[in-house]
C-alpha cells in the first residue's frame, strides 16, 4: 500500500490530518489553535520533522535491503515494484483529455503548406479538453440567452437591487436593536433604569450649567414645562442634543463628544423632568409641542364639544318656542 501512494503526498495528508485533529480537539475560539497557544506550533513542527524523518528512515532500510540482494533478488525486486499501479486511473484520464499526437520526429507528415514569416502550421488534432470545453460553452451561451433575455430573468442589476434593498432592510432591523447605532430616525425613548442613570450622569456633568440639575433652566431654556424651541419628543431632542441649538444662540453640537448611545440616553434622561417642579422655574419660551397624532385627537374633541354646544342651544331653543 505505502508504495501506491508517493512520499511527497503521504507526508503532507498525515500531516494535515493530525494538525485537523489538533484543531478539533482544542478549544481556541475564533483563532487557530496554533496562534492561540504557541506550543502547538512547536508541537505540529515536531510532528512534521518526525513524519519526513520515518519517511527517509523507511527508505534506507529499503536502500539497504536492495543492496544486499543478488542481482538475480534485485531484477525481482525492480519488477514488482515497475508492476505497481501508482495513480493508472487518473493518469488514463489525463491522456484522455490531453489526446493522441504526433511525436516531433514525426511532425512533417502533418505540416502544412500555410508559412507565416518561417512559422509553419501543423495539423494537430484539438485536444479533447478544449473540444468538450467549447461544446460546454455553446450549450452555457444557448441556455444563458433563453433564460435571461428570452424568458426575462432576473439579471445581475435586478439581482443586486434586490440583495441592496435587502441588505438595508436588515440594517435597520438590526439598528432597532442596537442602541449603540442609533440615529435620529431609529432612536427611541428609553426606559430602563440603567440607561436613565447614564443619562443622568451625563446630564451632570455637561448640562447642569445651563439647564441647572432640576432642569429648571438658566442660561439655557426650561426644560419641565410644555413649550420647546425646536420641538419635544425623544427625536426632536436626540437631534438638538447631536446637531446643536439655534445658529450663534443655542447649545454646542454633542455628536462629536457623546456616542449615539449615550445622546439617547441623555436624551431620555431630559424628557423625564417633563411635568416636574423645578425649584425656580424660567420663564417658558418656544411653542408648546404637541406629539404627532394629538393635534387630529384634539380637533375631533373641539368638533364634538362643539356639535354638542349645538345641539344645547336647539334644545333650548326649541323649549322656549313651545312656552
Amino acid at each position: 500500500m505505502r508504495h501506491l501512494i508517493p512520499s511527497y503526498i503521504r507526508i503532507p495528508v498525515m500531516f494535515f490530518a493530525i494538525a485537523g485533529l489538533v484543531e478539533y480537539f482544542v478549544d481556541s475560539g475564533d483563532q487557530p489553535a496554533f496562534i492561540e497557544q504557541p506550543i502547538i506550533l512547536l508541537f505540529l513542527l515536531l510532528v512534521l520533522i518526525v513524519l519526513i524523518a520515518i519517511e527517509g528512515i523507511v527508505n534506507s532500510l529499503d536502500n539497504i535491503l536492495f543492496q544486499s540482494l543478488d542481482e538475480e533478488g534485485k531484477k525481482r525486486y525492480i519488477a514488482s515494484q515497475t508492476k505497481v499501479p501508482q495513480f493508472t486511473k487518473v493518469k488514463a484520464f489525463y491522456s484522455k483529455l490531453v489526446g493522441k499526437h504526433k511525436p516531433i520526429e514525426e511532425e512533417g507528415e502533418i505540416i502544412l503548406d500555410h508559412n507565416y514569416d518561417g512559422i509553419r502550421e501543423l495539423d494537430n488534432n484539438l485536444p479533447p479538453w478544449w473540444v468538450y470545453s467549447f461544446y460546454i460553452s455553446i450549450v452555457f451561451a444557448v441556455v444563458y440567452m433563453v433564460r435571461y433575455h428570452v424568458l426575462d430573468a432576473d439579471n445581475q442589476i435586478v439581482e443586486y437591487e434586490m440583495e441592496y434593498a435587502e441588505a438595508n432592510k436588515a440594517i435597520e432591523e438590526y439598528k432597532k436593536t442596537a442602541k449603540g447605532l442609533v440615529d435620529i430616525n431609529t432612536v427611541e425613548l428609553l426606559t430602563e433604569t440603567a440607561d436613565l442613570n447614564a443619562g443622568q450622569k451625563i446630564f451632570e456633568a455637561n448640562c447642569v450649567a445651563c439647564h441647572m440639575v432640576d432642569g429648571g433652566g438658566g442660561i439655557g431654556p426650561n426644560l419641565t414645562d410644555d413649550h420647546w424651541i425646536l420641538g419635544g419628543g425623544i427625536k426632536n431632542v436626540f437631534k438638538t442634543v447631536s446637531e446643536g441649538g439655534r445658529s450663534g444662540k443655542g447649545m454646542i453640537a454633542w455628536k462629536q463628544s457623546l456616542k449615539p448611545l449615550e445622546m439617547a440616553q441623555v436624551a431620555s434622561y431630559v424628557l423625564q423632568f417633563q411635568g416636574t417642579t423645578p425649584a425656580n422655574p424660567k420663564d417658558a419660551e418656544g411653542d408648546i409641542w404637541v406629539p404627532e397624532g394629538s393635534e387630529n385627537t384634539k380637533t375631533e374633541a373641539t368638533e364634538d364639544n362643539s356639535n354638542t354646544a349645538e345641539e344645547v342651544v336647539e334644545t333650548v331653543e326649541n323649549v322656549v318656542s313651545n312656552n
